[in-house]
């Protein structure tokens, strides 16, 4: 399969929106906890997050290639996006008709907003803890309770994918407005890095859920369906950062004597672990089954992970003192690859995965 995604009309598209809506906010973003709204709005504006009449595998590839971009210029950003295109992979794959013809629409157009409240589901499904919300039946719908410590990509006007426990052998999962009635968030903030997430804890006291608003009633086969582009579309946050890092290195300073030659880290061995991933996409998107090359999908997670790291560290030595300023660019990006590591699934949620 020939893979079909313009990616020069892509990034020429997305170019002058990374410009003007992200490029100046990056440090208030960092530092201050910016949330770029008007950057994800604008995405959808453009179109680019459209899947309306348009092959499954050719939106993957360009909505990795977003990612990807964003990620270079702003991990915290690419991070909210890529909140927001899981939001967008749960109603593409729902089978209810509400969200598919209602909502979906005007979610990809950036009309709102979407987040992703399943961490807690990806470990519990991995046996790591239990789910932290339950659901019981109503007339029309669903009453959910409990409590989310952590969902990013919120904020009025905005809505969140979430799982909950009907029973010990059925779960749920359904869409779920930030504004619902019994719905509290409470903002997080002073994050080591992706301060600007708009991340908020969920306690949910009894909120009513219509029928419209679930996703899948049966949750447990619904996850297989989503999860690979759920973790392919961090595989490149990591992707951005990763080139970042390397362009960056590239343009180091040959300050004392050009001693970086003599680091172990250098970017051409950088540039070709990074072209190897992204050739091992291309043969995992090729085979257009991505259920069934799911233990490959997370060993390019793991893959990332540690390429990213390794590309930040580079980064801050290849630069020195100049590095550890508070704002400088090495300085992010290494913080945002430790985000990444701890991203659900973390380094040693997927360690467990590849070793069932």
């Amino acid at each position: 399969m020939q893979m079909v995604a313009d990616k020069s009309e892509v990034k020429e598209n997305l170019a002058p929106i990374i410009k003007d809506k992200l490029k100046p906010f990056v440090k208030k973003i960092d530092a201050e906890a910016y949330y770029a709204e008007d950057f994800l709005t604008d995405l959808g504006k453009a179109g680019l997050t459209n899947s309306n009449g348009i092959q499954t595998p050719e939106v993957l590839e360009r909505e990795m290639l977003l990612v990807e971009e964003t990620a270079k210029t702003c991990m915290t950003t690419a991070f909210n996006l890529w909140c927001h295109l899981a939001s967008l992979t749960y109603l593409r794959y729902s089978s209810n008709r509400y969200l598919r013809k209602e909502l979906l629409p005007s979610l990809e157009k950036g009309e709102f907003l979407g987040g992703t409240g399943l961490s807690n589901p990806m470990k519990y499904y991995a046996g790591l803890e239990p789910l932290h919300l339950r659901a019981d039946r109503r007339e029309g719908g669903f009453v959910i309770a409990g409590n989310l410590p952590s969902v990013s990509n919120l904020k009025g006007n905005h809505w969140f994918g979430v799982m909950a426990s009907l029973n010990d052998y059925q779960q749920i999962m359904a869409y779920v407005p930030s504004d619902a009635d019994g719905l509290k968030l409470k903002e997080k903030a002073n994050y080591l890095g992706v301060n600007g997430s708009a991340t908020y804890a969920c306690k949910f006291d009894n909120v009513f859920i219509p029928d419209d608003w679930i996703i899948s009633s049966d949750a447990e086969n619904f996850i297989v369906h989503v999860r690979p582009a759920f973790v392919l579309y961090q595989i490149s946050l990591g992707l951005g950062v990763t080139s970042a890092a390397i362009q960056s290195i590239k343009k180091a300073p040959g300050k004392q004597g050009g001693v970086n030659k003599f680091l172990s880290i250098q970017p051409d061995e950088l540039e070709q672990d990074y072209f190897i991933l992204k050739e091992k996409i291309t043969s995992i998107l090729e085979q257009n089954e991505l259920k069934k090359t799911w233990k490959e999908i997370l060993q390019v997670r793991l893959d990332i992970d540690k390429l990213t790291v390794k590309a930040a560290h580079g980064d801050m030595l290849h630069y020195g003192g100049a590095a550890y300023l508070e704002k400088s660019h090495p300085f992010r990006r290494l913080r945002e690859s430790y985000f990444l590591i701890n991203l659900t699934p973390t380094e040693k949620h997927l360690e467990k995965l590849l070793s069932t």
